[in-house]
């Protein structure tokens, strides 16, 4: 399989070229060439297996001509140790748990799954000392510095918004030590990735070290997130429940998003999808106006989702690039909805106090989202509504007990990572102080 970059102007590469190096030269995001449709009775047989084996299938699918068989499913029973249940709220509506991981959010999939990834490609070439560069809003930190601590030849440095992120979130990520160095931005989301993104176009800096994002720009970051859909169609299909299926996916940077459409790509039948947002609404603007126009992020009680130029749109258009008329197909395909603070907060309560289920501010959207669209179109008895939870609540303690009036019980895999130590660097959001302090490593 070979990738191209969406910007058109970067040569083919390799999956091995693409996962090392991140970013294709023209700053382009790879993606494959071809997407393989998978057979209608091979996605039946899914409600009949683990997730672990879902994700086997799908990764050879994905990856099968470029790793061979048993390294993949090896990497996938190293990455996938954990279940991602489905649970009935009420009506039609069902919420898919994606917080079940070491770092109890949605990313310790894809990131595990890179790191694994990465490790057999340097070791097959015997490549030492990679750096990853990865920007974070919250969970991408926490679920990429876990998955690669420890690693022989690979160093991770982790950019995070001062001040922006949740206090266990950040204990995640920042008290690990080792082979993860976290640097602390004086600025938002939005200025710790474009920080990354100069990085990767900076001579000097790609001379002096070989570099790789973890971020979802990696392809071998986010397309391992097309496993969930595929277990979460499964699961439904089991129980009778998946015709009509509609997801809502609570989006940010859009990896998430971008990796269920590919699944649909890959014959996975979702009527349609919907982008949950919160303040940070530019997806929600091109939706309404077909231009898409970049702003400065604002930060909200959804924290991980504080993106004001989202990567992945990039990918999600040129999905769609196919049609005559790419807009529309769009429109078609997928809805939109963003939610201030307060409607957040509202909804976290509602729920609470009608169902006894505790969201987190993100899984909020995507269940507000869900609910709008159906009373809207009044499809609840027709469609299944599914949203996903993409991280565990007490991951946001401070800001769910406030809203729920409850005192959140923290599970001790969480509870282990606020016992460490802070060893953040405080750097300004200018790319020059970042390139003085990498190259004096």
């Amino acid at each position: 399989m070979k990738y191209y970059s969406t910007n058109k102007k970067a040569p083919l590469a390799s999956l091995k070229r693409a996962v090392i190096k991140g970013l294709a030269g023209d700053k382009g995001l790879y993606m494959p060439e071809n997407i393989d449709l998978m057979k209608d009775f091979v996605i039946g047989e899914m409600k009949n297996m683990t997730f672990q084996e879902i994700s086997c299938v799908i990764a050879r699918a994905l990856f099968g001509d470029d790793v061979d068989g048993d390294t993949l499913d090896r990497i996938v029973k190293d990455t996938i140790s954990f279940d991602a249940p489905i649970v009935h709220l009420h009506d039609n509506i069902y919420c898919l748990e994606l917080f079940h991981g070491p770092t109890m959010a949605f990313k310790d999939v894809g990131a595990r799954f890179m790191a694994r990834l990465l490790a057999y490609f340097i070791d097959k070439e015997g490549v030492k000392d990679v750096n990853v560069l990865v920007a974070t809003s919250g969970d991408t930190g926490s679920a990429v510095a876990n998955g690669f601590l420890g690693m022989e030849g690979i160093n991770v440095y982790v950019l995070y918004p001062k001040g922006k992120v949740s206090a266990i979130q950040e204990c995640q990520f920042a008290t690990l030590g080792r082979n993860i160095t976290t640097l602390e931005i004086d600025g938002t989301f939005d200025d710790c990735q474009a920080i990354v993104k100069a990085a990767f176009m900076d001579e000097e800096m790609n001379e002096h070290s070989k570099l790789t994002s973890a971020n979802s720009i990696n392809v071998a970051r986010f397309l391992p997130q097309s496993f969930y859909y595929f277990y979460a169609y499964a699961q439904l299909d089991k129980i009778g429940k998946a015709d009509n299926l509609v997801i809502s996916v609570p989006s940010g940077n859009f990896g998430n998003l971008a990796a269920g459409l590919f699944a649909h790509w890959m014959g996975l039948p979702v009527k349609r999808f919907i982008a949950a947002n919160n303040r940070n609404d530019v997806f929600l603007d091109y939706l309404r106006t077909g231009r898409y126009k970049s702003r400065p992020s604002v930060s909200t009680l959804a924290n991980a989702m504080d993106v004001g130029d989202p990567s992945n749109f990039a990918r999600i258009t040129d999905l769609f690039s196919i049609y005559p008329n790419p807009y529309a197909a769009i429109l078609k395909r997928i809805s939109g909805y963003s939610y201030t603070d307060e409607v957040i907060a509202a909804t976290m309560r509602q729920v609470y106090r009608r169902y006894g289920y505790v969201l987190d501010p993100h899984g909020a959207c995507g269940y507000e989202a869900l609910s709008e669209e159906r009373q809207a179109y009044e499809l609840a008895k027709i469609e299944t509504g599914l949203f996903l939870e993409t991280a565990h609540p007490a991951k946001f303690k401070a800001s769910v007990d406030t809203i729920l009036g409850v005192n959140l019980d923290v599970p001790d895999k969480l509870r282990s990572f606020m016992e460490g130590e802070k060893q953040s660097i405080s750097l300004s959001r200018d790319f020059e102080g970042f390139k003085r302090y990498f190259l004096s490593r």
